[in-house]
């Protein structure tokens, strides 16, 4: 299914700055996007480039000096108000004390969902993530890869529309990796959200995206944005075939043409 061509984020000339004791640093300059529902949208780019930055002004964690930023028509603190989007963030954050179930149902209680309905999204999530029967289950007790797996299902409790995630996967090992790719991508056909997404790995922006967005060094500008022809539909052995090795290249030639302008 071809997403509809929707603009949910709209970034105009996002500059940041931040303040610090030894200058002013330059986190993004003049950054142009849109962001289309049903989209999966991947940043890449070297470390300290501003890409989670980026992610971070979406999500109103962090405040832009210049330029405009909606999301859903709003501005990004409107849309944080009004729990337009989940956001997962590199570790998964989970509190110790707290069941697996216990933690989903966190922000759910915060917002005022009644028991009834938190144990009906708790149900529906754990099972979009395959994590049905691990409820009753502490953090402790759960591999890395199933924590992060019940990170993103807390994400998803609330059903917003827009998935942000900031290199969930990056402390991963490659197997487990590769199958929380898996998993991403069947979730991301199931919900038709759209998701923002960080890594470093070109593969893995390649597999899991329709869109790439490549950043150059700071200030994070971006340098290339490459829209991927690959079906939606993505085993991993797609990795070997001719189309992903030429995005792939694609890919790295925008990092190093990025380099080459700063």
């Amino acid at each position: 299914m071809k997403p509809a061509e929707k603009s949910v984020i709209t970034a105009n000339a996002i500059d940041l700055t931040f303040q610090t004791a030894d200058g002013p640093v330059h986190a993004l300059k003049g950054v142009d996007l849109a962001i289309n529902q049903g989209e999966f949208v991947s940043f890449i780019g070297p470390s300290g480039c501003g890409k989670t930055t980026f992610l971070r002004t979406i999500a109103a964690l962090e405040t832009p000096t210049g330029g405009t930023l909606t999301v859903n028509g709003m501005t990004a603190d409107e849309a944080r108000r009004a729990r337009a989007y989940g956001y997962v963030f590199q570790a998964p954050g989970l509190y110790s004390w707290r069941t697996i179930a216990g933690n989903i149902s966190l922000p759910l209680e915060i917002m005022g969902f009644s028991r009834s309905d938190r144990a009906e999204r708790i149900a529906r999530v754990l099972d979009l993530v395959e994590l049905s029967g691990f409820g009753g289950k502490f953090p402790w007790q759960l591999s890395g890869g199933m924590q992060q797996r019940a990170s993103i299902a807390r994400a998803l409790a609330f059903d917003a529309d827009i998935l942000l995630m900031d290199e969930p996967f990056g402390a991963l090992d490659e197997i487990v990796r590769d199958r929380l790719n898996e998993a991403l991508l069947e979730l991301w056909r199931k919900t038709g959200k759209t998701i923002g997404f960080v890594t470093h790995s070109i593969p893995e922006a390649v597999y899991l995206s329709t869109k790439i967005v490549v950043m150059s060094p700071r200030p994070g500008r971006i340098s290339k944005i490459i829209d991927s022809p690959l079906p939606r539909e993505r085993p991993l052995d797609i990795r070997d075939t001719p189309e992903f090795i030429r995005i792939a290249h694609e890919v790295r030639e925008g990092l190093r043409e990025g380099h080459g302008d700063d």
